[in-house]
């Protein structure tokens, strides 16, 4: 079953990323220790697909490193 949006966008906020807002139903996400950003769209009940499922992982794959 996949997660909904709003979870996702727990998750990294948990991590430290900070939100901003983009057009519409687009978020954009920043961390001082990511290169680049992650980009969540859709409304918090809408459930994720499973390319974002996998963007937010990367990405706290990667901060999680980082901190080693």
């Amino acid at each position: 079953m996949p997660k909904k949006i709003r979870e996702l966008k727990a998750e990294l906020q948990k991590s430290g990323f900070v939100m901003k807002p983009g057009k519409g139903s687009h978020t954009k996400w920043t961390h001082p220790d990511y290169a680049g950003f992650v980009v969540i769209s859709g409304k918090d009940s809408s459930d994720a697909k499973r390319y974002q499922e996998k963007l937010v992982e990367l990405a706290l794959k990667i901060i999680e490193e980082s901190k080693e």
